[in-house]
């Protein structure tokens, strides 16, 4: 198994909606393409509080391509996607890690 670490650097002001599209449209967008979540976090403390944490599980890279595929190509997406951002983006940029364990491990 693999983990990818995506992080969501939010436009200023902006997370609280992309919070809100996550719990309201994504997560079920995901689990209609099989796609796992592991966890979601937000900054109590650190760098920046516009940013959202979460990681994903995946069997292997064949499994992430074929899932996250189908999924940024879903048009139900992508209509969601657009409404949500009609008053303008959410998100400025993002950051993203595709994590392998190491054997010393508890997650793996």
């Amino acid at each position: 198994m693999i983990h990818e670490l995506r992080i969501y650097h939010c436009v200023p002001g902006r997370l609280p909606a992309l919070n809100n599209r996550f719990e309201t449209i994504t997560l079920k967008m995901w689990e209609k393409h099989g796609i796992r979540q592991a966890g979601f976090w937000t900054v109590l403390i650190g760098e920046s509080n516009h940013d959202l944490y979460y990681l994903l599980e995946w069997e292997d890279l064949a499994d992430r391509d074929r899932k996250w595929n189908a999924f940024q190509a879903d048009p139900e997406w992508q209509k969601a996607r657009a409404e949500t951002e009609k008053d303008g983006p959410i998100v400025g940029h993002i950051t993203n890690y595709i994590l392998t364990p190491t054997s010393y491990s508890k997650v793996g």
